[in-house]
């Protein structure tokens, strides 16, 4: 049966197989230039734009708080949801702080529902 392969057996006493020189190359043809994504979407806010609103939103967020009563102030998610308001903002990159805050809202949704304030 011949050999069909571009791969030939290796030569006696080498280990490495032998390409054919009978095979033709492919050329590979250059991807098209792609556009940017940011070309089209809208101009990016600026840090301090970015930045006071994630404060104003944990300002909000601070303020719901302090509206729930006591029943909800002896619950372990109060103090947790201030750690992610104080600590865990303070701390995070102003990427991360939007994700603190969705967690800080999520809990104190909670709460809410909880002690039946809101």
């Amino acid at each position: 049966m011949p050999h069909t392969s571009a791969v030939h057996p290796p030569a006696p006493g080498c280990n490495t197989p032998v390409l054919s020189t009978a095979t033709p190359l492919k050329l590979i043809e250059p991807l098209p230039r792609r556009r940017s994504a940011r070309t089209s979407a809208a101009p990016r806010k600026s840090f301090r734009r970015r930045y006071d609103e994630l404060e104003a939103r944990r300002a909000e967020l601070i303020a719901r708080l302090a509206t729930l009563g006591e029943r909800a102030r002896q619950h372990p998610a109060y103090k947790r949801s201030l750690t992610l308001l104080n600590d865990n903002f303070r701390k995070g990159k102003l990427a991360q702080r939007l994700a603190v805050l969705e967690a800080a809202a999520f809990l104190i949704d909670v709460l809410e529902m909880l002690t039946g304030a809101a």
